[in-house]
């Protein structure tokens, strides 16, 4: 039976499909995420049916927007514009808000170019790919996200990964259809104090993703206080998305569970205080 859509303090809530229900097909995952009353997140829309996933039902939040070059890099900026065009008719049949992007290209999660100094001349080139995405964008009705990224343990040799300068490179830039993808559980890795980074970020914030420190699982999991996180994203009037991009740490249900208590309001509008679903799945 269909749960009601999950009501949060903050906005809407999506979860990734790639991550949760994984030994399921995609459209599967995707079906029992947006019954559970959530969005869906997707990362590579070419390892997909997108008719297979559009004939779910689900609302899709975002998905990867590029499949190929660096922001930052003179030699293959232009690879980013190009696969982002390629992208478009994809995301528009799912009916996508939002496609990431990161600062530079990842191959299976890795820097594909690593480089422990960030130039001016990556800087500049970051800028005017990220306008050229902002065009695109708008053209199509979609906003492109820059997400940060930690160097410590996922993504080392990542230029401008962090969430000061993903914000710095959005808030330079200025355009209305691109803006941050804010990932609390890279920034807590890279940079820690994240509700005073939320009020420094929230007029660039395109959607927020979240996950636990360590072990990149459910909120609830590690030591990120996540109903914090939720007052301090109702006090700030914040209504976008929050989308849960994690491991499952024991079952993809108990991880449903403890993502919508988190950030879902009770009787007396407090969030992380909402009763969670029965269980359902051993997945």
């Amino acid at each position: 039976m269909a749960q009601m859509r999950a009501t949060p303090a903050t906005g809407r809530l999506a979860v990734c499909a790639e991550m949760i229900f994984r030994d399921l097909p995609i459209e599967e995952r995707a079906r029992r995420i947006a019954d559970a009353g959530f969005d869906v997140e997707i990362w590579d829309s070419r390892n997909h049916s997108i008719s297979g996933l559009a004939a779910t039902g689900a609302t899709f939040s975002s998905m990867t927007g590029y499949s190929s070059g660096s922001l930052i890099d003179e030699e293959t900026a232009d690879d980013v514009v190009r696969t982002a065009t390629e992208l478009i008719p994809a995301a528009v049949e799912l009916g996508v808000e939002r496609m990431v992007v990161h600062p530079a290209e990842l191959i299976e999660g890795k820097a594909a170019r690593p480089a422990y100094r960030t130039t001016g001349q990556m800087w500049l080139t970051g800028l005017r790919t990220l306008e050229k995405l902002g065009e695109l964008g708008a053209e199509h009705g979609i906003t492109f996200v820059l997400e940060n990224l930690n160097t410590m343990v996922d993504h080392p040799g990542i230029p401008l990964g962090r969430a000061k300068d993903t914000l710095a490179l959005t808030e330079e830039l200025n355009h209305p259809n691109v803006k941050l993808m804010l990932d609390l559980y890279h920034a807590q890795i890279g940079e820690g104090n994240l509700i005073e980074l939320l009020r420094r970020a929230l007029p660039q914030i395109g959607e927020i993703q979240v996950a636990d420190v360590p072990g990149r699982c459910e909120p609830g999991t590690g030591e990120i206080n996540y109903p914090a996180i939720a007052n301090a994203l109702a006090e700030l009037d914040y209504n976008g998305t929050v989308g849960m991009e994690a491991w499952a740490q024991e079952t993809s249900q108990l991880a449903l569970d403890r993502f919508r208590a988190a950030f879902t309001t009770s009787n007396d509008d407090t969030p992380g205080l909402a009763g969670t679903m029965p269980e359902t799945s051993q997945n």
